[in-house]
């Protein structure tokens, strides 16, 4: 077996074990409200990647060698949020998107208003189960990490992150979007909730301030990758493998890093991001697998 096909196999494994804890974390569906509750497990059950939360747990692992249990609420918890972007993108008002990973979008299966709904309360239940952090911690040291992570992903998420690209995303959409904009756009709504979760996990693991900050530089580097790789997947990437037709940010006459600097140079960037977003993470100890991780996600074909 290859290095990649090993890498692979561990790969499938640690999402498969990611998946297992954010399903214990999901609500029950009952009571009165049982419909958002199912919109919410819906939505969460869709599918994914799930590397924010794979992110954090392996940043943690990197500087305590294991997964501590203050981690795991935080894990499902940067999930929920993330899904709740997904729901609120696809919506008739952003994205009037109706699929979402081969399946009936939220809005699609249980309509506009509890599209909206259960995006808002995936955001909510993500506040009320990162909480949960503060029963796992066993001394003052933990209870004080986890007030600075639930700092980190309100922060993260918000106006100065997630929310605040997304806002200026959205009206500047539709006409030509200058590099510095789209940088900004990049790094607020796809690089702030990476930055979360590596941050979170460095954190909650007790790395020291210098290393968060390279912590910090790294997942911003590693988001603004992932994001331009995105772009050229919509240009050069395979339909059977994406799960969309190529060519449609042209075609929705949307601006990405290829429309402005061209294929060419897009796929230089994510190497010189990609690489020295490795070279960060030298400066902070030996992980392989988030090392390997870090050159698949640059070389992803979906």
């Amino acid at each position: 077996m290859s290095d990649r096909e090993t890498f692979k196999k561990e790969l499938e494994e640690k999402t498969r074990e990611v998946e297992a804890l954010i399903e214990t974390y999901l609500p029950e569906e009952s009571g009165d409200q049982r419909t958002i509750l199912e919109a919410m497990n819906y939505s969460m059950r869709a599918g994914g990647k799930r590397l924010r939360p794979l992110f954090m747990q392996e940043m943690c692992c990197l500087f305590t060698g294991e997964l501590l249990d203050t981690v795991k609420p935080f894990m499902a918890a940067i999930e929920m949020i993330h899904t709740s972007s997904l729901v609120h993108d696809d919506l008739p008002c952003m994205d009037d998107d109706m699929m979402r990973r081969g399946k009936a979008s939220t809005w699609a299966e249980y309509g506009e208003d509890i599209g909206v709904l259960a995006g808002d309360a995936l955001m909510m239940y993500a506040v009320e189960t990162a909480a949960k952090a503060f029963e796992a911690a066993q001394d003052g040291d933990e209870l004080a990490r986890v007030g600075r992570a639930m700092g980190i992903l309100a922060r993260k998420t918000g106006v100065c992150g997630m929310i605040g690209g997304q806002t200026v995303d959205v009206e500047l959409a539709g006409g030509p979007i200058p590099k510095d904009k789209l940088d900004f756009i990049y790094r607020l709504k796809t690089g702030a909730l990476i930055e979360a979760s590596m941050l979170i996990g460095a954190v909650l693991g007790g790395a020291a301030d210098q290393d968060c900050r390279i912590v910090e530089s790294l997942a911003s580097k590693l988001g603004l990758a992932f994001q331009i790789q995105d772009d050229i997947l919509d240009v050069a990437g395979d339909a059977a493998a994406t799960g969309k037709p190529a060519g449609s940010d042209a075609r929705n006459k949307k601006t990405t890093y290829v429309t402005l600097e061209g294929l060419d140079k897009a796929k230089k960037e994510v190497e010189r991001l990609s690489r020295e977003a490795a070279e960060d993470l030298d400066k902070l100890g030996s992980n392989e697998f988030l090392e390997s991780l870090i050159q698949y996600l640059a070389g992803r074909e979906k």
